[in-house]
C-alpha cells in the first residue's frame, strides 16, 4: 500500500485537486457542516491529513453512488436495523457525518447476516 501523498498525487495531482474533489462531492446532500470555518476559525478541509481526505472521497464517492443523498444512506441504517419506525433514532442519526453512518450501515448489513435465522 502506497503512503497517503503518493497516492494523493497518482489520482489527483495535488491535495488542492483532491480537497476540490470532496468539496464538490460533499455537497449539502451529504455533508453535516461541522468545520471550524463554519464556527469562525480559519481551518477547513485544506489542513485535513492526507489519509483523512482520501478517506472522506472514498466514502462519499461510495455513498453517492449506492445512496444518493445522506437521508437515504440514514433510512438504509434504519431499515438493516430493523428501526424503520424509531423517530428518536432517526434524529440521533441525523446528527452523524456521513463517515460514522456509512461505518454503522455497513455493521449493520454484517450483523444482520452473521445473525442465524
Amino acid at each position: 500500500m502506497s503512503k497517503p501523498l503518493a497516492s494523493v498525487k497518482e489520482r489527483f495531482e495535488s491535495k488542492d485537486k483532491l480537497v476540490a474533489a470532496v468539496q464538490q462531492l460533499a455537497g449539502d446532500d451529504l455533508w453535516v457542516s461541522r468545520l471550524s470555518e463554519d464556527r469562525g476559525g480559519s481551518r477547513g478541509l485544506k489542513h485535513v491529513s492526507n489519509a483523512k481526505l482520501l478517506r472522506l472521497y472514498t466514502i462519499f464517492t461510495s455513498v453517492k453512488s449506492e445512496f444518493g443523498t445522506r437521508a437515504k444512506l440514514i433510512d438504509a441504517v434504519l431499515k438493516a436495523e430493523n428501526r424503520s419506525k424509531d423517530v428518536g433514532y432517526r434524529a440521533r442519526l441525523e446528527a452523524y457525518p456521513v463517515p460514522r453512518l456509512y461505518d454503522q450501515y455497513k455493521s449493520s448489513k454484517r450483523r444482520v447476516a452473521k445473525a442465524p435465522s
